[in-house]
C-alpha cells in the first residue's frame, strides 16, 4: 500500500564499523537499494569505484556542489564525501527502500532536506574499542587517529538527532537490530493510513 520507498541513514562516528556492518546487511539480501556516496579520499585497499564510493576529484566534487547535485555533503578530515541526490529519488519514487551511508555531518543534513527520513546512529561498546578499530586498519597516521576521535566524541553528542542508535559489538548483532528497524518502519501507522484510506474509497 506504501507508494514511495523509505530513505534509511546509516551514519556514526569513524571507525566504528559503518561499511562492514552494511555490506553484511546486503550479503543477507535484505530488501534496500545501496546509494553510493561520492568521496575525494583516496580508495582504501579492495575498494572500487562505482560500487564503495564515486571517487572524485576536489574539482569533480565542488562542481557537483555548485550544480546542486547532492543530497548532502560534508567535509571530514581533509576530505568531501556526498549522495547523488538523482539516485534517491528515483528509487525512492519506484517504491523502493534505499540506505545511506554517510557521516554525521551528511545525516543532519539529510534530516532537514528529508523530515520523513529514518535515522540510525551506529556506535561502538566503547571509545576504547574505537580506537581499537581506527589503529587496526593501519592506514591512519597517529595524529589522524587522534582527530578522528576528538571527532566522535563531538558526533557521539548529535545522536539525540536520530531515531535509532545501535551497538555494533558484532556484525551480525548489528545487522539483526537494523533489520529489525526496517521492519518495524513499514507497519508504522503514518506510512500507512493514507494508502490506506484511499484504498478503501475504490469503488
Amino acid at each position: 500500500m506504501e507508494e514511495k520507498g523509505i530513505l534509511f541513514v546509516l551514519s556514526g562516528p569513524s571507525g566504528v564499523g559503518k561499511g562492514t556492518v552494511r555490506k553484511a546487511l546486503f550479503e543477507d539480501n535484505i530488501n534496500l537499494q545501496y546509494s553510493i556516496s561520492a568521496t575525494t579520499r583516496a580508495p582504501r585497499e579492495g575498494e572500487q569505484n562505482g560500487v564503495d564510493y564515486f571517487f572524485k576529484s576536489k574539482e569533480e566534487f565542488e562542481k557537483m556542489i555548485d550544480e546542486n547535485k547532492l543530497l548532502e555533503w560534508a567535509q571530514f578530515v581533509g576530505n568531501y564525501y556526498g549522495t547523488p541526490i538523482e539516485y534517491v529519488k528515483e528509487t525512492l519514487d519506484t517504491g523502493k527502500d534505499v540506505l545511506l551511508e554517510i557521516e554525521v555531518q551528511g545525516a543532519l543534513q539529510v534530516r532537514n532536506a528529508f523530515p520523513e527520513a529514518v535515522l540510525i546512529f551506529l556506535i561502538p561498546p566503547s571509545l576504547e574499542e574505537l580506537k581499537n578499530r581506527i589503529i587496526g586498519r593501519g592506514t591512519e597516521t597517529e595524529e589522524i587517529v587522534k582527530d578522528r576521535l576528538d571527532t566522535a566524541k563531538i558526533e557521539i553528542e548529535m545522536m539525540s538527532a536520530y531515531d535509532y542508535v545501535v551497538v555494533n559489538d558484532q556484525v551480525d548483532n548489528a545487522c539483526k537490530r537494523i533489520k529489525s528497524i526496517v521492519q518495524a518502519e513499514h507497519f508504522r501507522r503514518d506510512r500507512v493510513e493514507t494508502s490506506y484510506k484511499k484504498l478503501l474509497e475504490v469503488r
